[in-house]
């Protein structure tokens, strides 16, 4: 190997980014980033509608990002990282309810029937045992933490409105990796969390660029090329031939209408773990194939709606866990950056959870458009000025599918991959996990960590990191 090795990364999110960023800041390989799509951050980037900054969904970075990423992510920004307050709101039972969750109006605003149940529930787990022997799922989790009122007036249809699933038929990694308030003292501590006196640091607040959350990942960007880093953009990839008659590795793209190659020593993935197996050659075996076809990713369609008015509302998000509105949340750009302009529009941005089979990944814009307008009218926050335009964009892999079972088959690709000398997935996509961006950007600095100066990569370290990031809990 040559004193410094050279890494090809597909795919330039986050964790793309930021393992390209350290590689060539610490000058520890020659980096090349091969991303598909013609702009940096994937699901982490921002474009423009109607002179607005929007996002592909809702996107923050929370206060519980590593401290020396945070500090990385200020210096690349400085003044343009913003320091914003949670506002938000949640509908249950037809009223509106502060999100984050505060006492008064847990205490003012729930039904009084909602409240009777959740303490007869907790009275009940009082006295129960806690025993079982059915098979922990989801919803089993859930329940037992939580109570029956909560998971069945709350967490449950939110469930099945993301997922697609019933809650039993989720995965028991999915309450735990994707619910941090899995229990009544969790929830007591977070709805706590928002007393005076109570506060922790951090708590009910996050960070947002002034441009957009896509702008962390252009400094990424930025920052990985100013060092030496090369960002293949348009360039999709069509087959990884690890191990080559002279030892190598090779990555066959096209490019601008071109079929291209690049050698490298390691080839370092962020692309879906499904993706990567069928384009690996030799082709694997017909188990592990069997296996990528038995785990699969949520679709998103993102309705994005410009409005002749210069705010919606004074919420930066609105949330939907009831069945009946087909929409899971709603977002205001404007209200995440603070931005005064334009004066004269204000974009929303509206979360519709499905399969790529379901009749609305093939709706017209119109036809979005039309339902978003609908959800908002049953919801009590009807759209009353005009609406210039709608604009949709769709997501193929916006989570990881946590089915009852999905461990077994994630953990053949997981072991198969992990065998391959000069191989390493990771990421959201890499590693099926349903995180957030700083979770996906401490991977990638956990594994340059692991790569020394001589071009060694420290095998053993990264499976202690790997059990670190198993402990990662979604902030919402």
């Amino acid at each position: 190997m040559v004193d410094k090795p050279s890494i090809v990364i597909l795919g330039a999110g986050p964790a793309g980014l930021g393992a390209a960023k350290q590689l060539a800041q610490r000058k520890k390989a020659l980096v090349t980033v091969l991303e598909q799509n013609d702009y940096v951050g994937g699901n982490a980037a921002s474009f423009e509608i109607a002179g607005v900054h929007v996002d592909f969904g809702s996107h923050r970075l929370h206060p519980a990002c590593d401290p020396d990423i945070l500090q990385d992510i200020r210096t690349m920004l400085g003044e343009q990282l913003l320091k914003r307050p949670r506002h938000g709101r949640i509908l249950l039972s037809n009223r509106w309810i502060h999100f984050p969750l505060k006492p008064l109006d847990l205490i003012s605003k729930l039904p009084p029937d909602f409240t009777l149940g959740v303490v007869k529930d907790m009275v009940k787990k009082g006295i129960s045992d806690g025993s079982g022997s059915e098979v922990e799922t989801f919803a089993s989790v859930m329940e037992r933490g939580l109570g029956k009122t909560i998971c069945q007036d709350f967490y449950f249809p939110y469930a099945r409105k993301i997922w697609g699933l019933e809650p039993d038929e989720l995965s028991v990694t999915q309450a735990y990796r994707r619910v941090s308030n899995n229990s009544i003292s969790k929830m007591t501590k977070k709805v706590l969390s928002a007393v005076p006196g109570f506060k922790p640091e951090g708590s009910g607040v996050f960070y947002y660029p002034r441009k957009g959350y896509g702008q962390i990942s252009q400094a990424y960007s930025q920052s990985a090329q100013e060092a030496g880093a090369e960002m293949m953009l348009g360039s999709r990839v069509n087959s990884v031939e690890m191990n080559s008659v002279d030892g190598s590795h090779i990555v066959s793209y096209e490019r601008d209408g071109l079929t291209q190659s690049v050698k490298a020593d390691y080839i370092w993935s962020t692309i879906p773990i499904t993706a990567l197996i069928r384009i690996m050659s030799p082709k694997p075996p017909e188990e592990l194939i069997k296996a990528a076809q038995s785990i699969d990713y949520r679709a998103m369609i993102l309705i994005y709606l410009v409005l002749e008015q210069d705010r919606f509302s004074e919420y930066d998000a609105h949330y939907f866990p009831e069945i009946e509105i087909p929409i899971s949340r709603l977002s205001e750009p404007k209200n995440y950056s603070n931005s005064a302009e334009p004066k004269e529009f204000t974009v929303l941005c509206a979360e519709l959870p499905c399969a790529t089979d379901d009749p609305e990944w093939e709706m017209t814009d119109s036809q979005l458009c039309e339902l978003v307008s609908d959800a908002l009218r049953k919801s009590g926050i009807p759209i009353q000025s005009p609406i210039r335009e709608t604009v949709v964009k769709r997501l193929r892999y916006a989570y990881p599918m946590y089915r009852q079972g999905y461990e077994m088959h994630f953990d053949q690709l997981d072991e198969w991959t992990s065998q391959i000398d000069g191989l390493l997935t990771f990421g959201r996509q890499g590693l099926f996990a349903h995180d957030n961006t700083h979770h996906a950007l401490f991977m990638a600095y956990s594994a340059v960590s692991c790569l020394d100066q001589q071009g060694r990569f420290d095998k053993q370290r990264w499976q202690e990191f790997r059990r670190v990031f198993e402990t990662h809990v979604v902030e919402d």
